[in-house]
């Protein structure tokens, strides 16, 4: 086993530990990623979008080998009710630009060529290895990790974890609580094989253009939670995630969330005739900002999902990931350019260049609503999406009813649901939440 010191280690290889382990092997520092997959990639689950701009900073010419799938040029929401849903998109021509913003994408070929580079950057990439705790010393700050392997105890001036959403290192070691049901997602995903030109058809594409289409309503069932659908090149992603809380509290299983999805009259159209040839679970951070951890300490700082960085309201991860990835090693960088001690004084830097980037800034714009929408998901998820369902459907009917009765009749609907109390209520702290 590996028994020189390090100056740093990463332990994961996603999107956040990736980020790190590169970015301290391109500044010339000694490190080592340790990764218990037997490939990055291997474990990872993700829809997926990668957003370009967070890795065209790690990367600069990403796009001439990485494993794209198809750039973005269209944005779907759906409302759904259990026959129809009420639909939003935004389609804009500017996305088939030169340097497309954001690409789907298949995680476990994407990692492994994010690894790729990594290894080209120098650093040692450990895989099929599990850190079963940290190593700390009487005074209680970590100098190391110990392994699974025999004789596999390392040591580093510093840890970073990137262990994901339920990593059980930083919770052993009591540097940080573990996550709360409430502040966890469980999603599922399978993959849809169908032929190229059967995919651009159905979603009216051309070439390498792609779209997302992200869905909320009566598919949970009353829980916090949302479906999303993704266009690759010759599959689909499908999958839909709730708050691991709210499967406690129903009984409801995530299998059965996504056969209910599937079977909808919006969505099975889009996959008839496919092929399944991947089902995987993953757990995703929702807690939002009131749900972030402490995110360093004594020889060590925490990024990524390990630390609760998830966009919830957007959907966005792995940009969060990345950069809170890249700027925990530039932090990293700095100090040890400085000669100085990987002390929890000194690890506060990361803290401080995470918070003035757009991580922390959106992060702490949306912290009110995780809660709103756990309380009140009876209402978002089920009660709204069936009133807006119906009003949508009175409006478009022609039956011989007059308009104005057809108005009084959708309104008297909202308000004998909501009561006019409740519609202001909820429009109210929706406004305060998001703002």
């Amino acid at each position: 086993m590996i028994e020189e010191k390090f100056d740093a280690i990463v332990v994961g290889a996603g999107m956040a530990g990736n980020a790190a382990t590169l970015t301290l092997a391109q500044r010339g520092l000694k490190v080592l990623q340790l990764e218990r997959g037997e490939y990055s990639g291997s474990k990872n689950v993700q829809g997926a979008i990668l957003y370009a701009d967070m890795l065209e900073k790690l990367v600069p010419d990403f796009r001439e080998d990485a494993p794209l799938e198809r750039h973005l040029v269209e944005q779907r929401f759906w409302m759904m009710d259990d026959n129809s849903h009420v639909g939003l998109h935004y389609r804009s021509e500017e996305f088939n630009e030169e340097k497309p913003n954001r690409y789907t994408i298949i995680r476990a070929q994407f990692d492994k060529w994010f690894s790729s580079k990594v290894k080209e950057a120098g650093a040692t990439v450990l895989c099929e290895t599990t850190v079963t705790e940290l190593i700390q010393d009487a005074y209680g700050r970590v100098i190391g990790v110990r392994t699974d392997r025999a004789g596999g105890q390392i040591h580093a001036d510093v840890v970073v974890l990137a262990e994901g959403v339920n990593g059980l290192l930083g919770t052993r070691a009591e540097l940080r609580p573990r996550p709360k049901p409430e502040n966890v997602a469980l999603a599922v995903k399978e993959m849809h094989f169908l032929p190229r030109e059967t995919i651009e058809a159905r979603f009216n594409l051309k070439g390498d253009e792609g779209v997302v289409i992200e869905a909320a309503g009566t598919i949970s069932r009353g829980m916090t939670g949302m479906g999303f659908i993704y266009a690759n090149k010759e599959c689909v992603s499908l999958g839909i995630g709730c708050l691991v809380s709210d499967f406690q509290k129903t009984g409801e299983t995530p299998y059965g969330l996504l056969e209910r999805f599937k079977s909808h009259p919006s969505v099975a159209p889009l996959i008839e005739g496919s092929e399944v040839k991947e089902y995987a679970a993953h757990l995703i951070p929702e807690g939002g900002f009131k749900a972030i951890p402490q995110l360093y300490g004594e020889g060590w700082v925490v990024v990524g999902d390990a630390a609760q960085l998830n966009n919830a309201i957007h959907r966005e991860g792995s940009n969060l990931a990345m950069t809170s990835g890249r700027i925990a090693a530039e932090a990293i960088f700095q100090i040890k350019s400085r000669r100085e001690p990987m002390t929890a004084k000194n690890l506060a830097l990361y803290k401080a260049m995470l918070d003035e980037s757009f991580v922390m800034k959106d992060m702490k714009k949306y912290k009110d609503m995780p809660a709103l929408m756990h309380i009140n998901s009876q209402n978002f998820f089920l009660t709204y999406p069936q009133l807006v369902s119906k009003a949508m459907q009175n409006f478009v009917r022609v039956d011989g009813t007059p308009k104005v009765e057809k108005e009084k009749r959708s309104l008297r609907a909202f308000v004998e649901a909501r009561s006019w109390l409740g519609l202001f209520g909820d429009a109210f702290r929706i406004a305060r939440a998001w703002r």
